[in-house]
């Protein structure tokens, strides 16, 4: 690293040091994210729907219905990062426009 090189961004707390990497975010609306994770809850309710007996039995059925509540939560998450995409892009067209 040269002395004209951007340094890293370092904090210190307490004794010790931490350095602060310069990344940018992967995702900064967040419907990929919310993609992904409702995705996931329905692999996991599909996963689990054929042991839908076994899981009544052993008292765990209630797996199966916070599976759907994760699918429906995420699908109102995603609505919203959604929603929250396009008005902050329409909010930059009109104050480039």
């Amino acid at each position: 690293m040269q002395p004209d090189d951007e340094q890293p961004v370092v904090h210190e707390i307490g004794n010790r040091t931490y350095i602060v990497a310069d990344v940018d975010p992967l995702d900064l609306d967040g419907v990929r994210t919310m993609q992904v994770g409702t995705a996931l809850w329905v692999v996991g309710l599909l996963v689990l729907l054929p042991f839908h007996e076994r899981l009544a039995e052993d008292g765990h059925l209630w797996w199966l219905w916070t599976c759907v509540a994760g699918f429906g939560l995420g699908l109102v998450g995603w609505d919203h990062c959604r929603r929250r995409r396009n008005a902050r892009r329409a909010g930059r067209l009109d104050d480039e426009g």
